[in-house]
């Protein structure tokens, strides 16, 4: 039985701009010191996103032989971060320049989502579980 997300590696040009983005403006705590090939995040919930510029394991086994290595996993993605009380980091979005599309309502999951490119042109989605 699967028990939850565990990580999100999200490859990257640059992981200190990645680290000022994730820490200063969404607010994501570091595990532990970042050096220039990784940074590791730590959720409350206990799984990790992480911002590299290494090669990732099995990238010689894509399906992607279209791409260059490094890009082999198919590109920027999209993910969401389960949120609280996402005004803090939607004005230190702001704050910085960032541009945040929403809020977008799904009724469906009884959710209110902002979202935010990073500096890769991943969008991250700050998710908002609505009170029922």
């Amino acid at each position: 039985m699967i028990g939850g997300l565990a990580e999100i590696v999200l490859v990257v040009k640059d992981v200190e701009a990645s680290v000022r983005f994730y820490r200063d403006l969404i607010g994501l705590a570091l595990e532990h010191e970042h050096n220039e090939d990784w940074a590791w995040f730590r959720m409350p919930d206990g799984s990790r996103l992480a911002c590299t510029r290494a090669t990732l394991l099995y990238l010689e086994h894509s399906p992607r032989t279209d791409l260059p290595e490094k890009a082999r996993l198919g590109g920027p993605v999209h993910f969401a971060l389960r949120c609280d009380d996402p005004v803090p980091a939607l004005a230190r979005l702001r704050d910085a320049g960032v541009e945040v599309h929403g809020p977008t309502e799904f009724e469906w999951m009884g959710s209110r989502s902002w979202f935010a490119y990073d500096p890769d042109g991943n969008l991250a989605e700050l998710w908002l579980a609505l009170e029922e």
